[in-house]
């Protein structure tokens, strides 16, 4: 059976290694003590805030001033970095985030489109 990472995740009670475990205590006669160690999931530091990419969408890109709102919303995750709320720091950062792939989509299509129109208009009269 393979295991899978979502798999253990959904169901820790059924690791491929506990029921070996377990035997192995059982076999041995003696007690053997466990270690847990829980790693703390809302650390604020590991939140990116795109805010490098959102300047360069604000500068350069900046389609329907999106890069503006993006902008925004990469200083308003930065602010929530510095007090320390991570939950809204990802919110934030999730939204800017969507907001910068939106305007390299949409900045790039016009690209596209403004030299293939070009093209045709400049292929037509020749």
């Amino acid at each position: 059976m393979e295991y899978r990472f979502d798999h253990m995740l959904r169901n820790p009670s059924t690791y491929p290694y506990q029921a070996l475990q377990e035997q192995g205590r059982q076999e041995q006669g003696r007690q053997l003590q466990s270690t847990v160690i829980t790693v703390a999931q809302n650390d604020v530091s590991l939140v990116r805030d795109h805010l490098l990419w959102s300047i360069f969408n604000f500068l350069y890109l900046n389609f329907c001033c999106l890069g503006f709102v993006a902008l925004a919303f990469s200083v308003k995750s930065r602010d929530r970095k510095v007090v320390g709320d991570a939950e809204g720091a990802r919110h934030y950062a999730s939204t800017a985030r969507a907001l910068n792939i939106t305007i390299a989509v949409l900045a790039s299509l016009a690209v596209v489109v403004s030299i293939v129109s070009t093209l045709v208009i400049v292929l037509s009269f020749s």
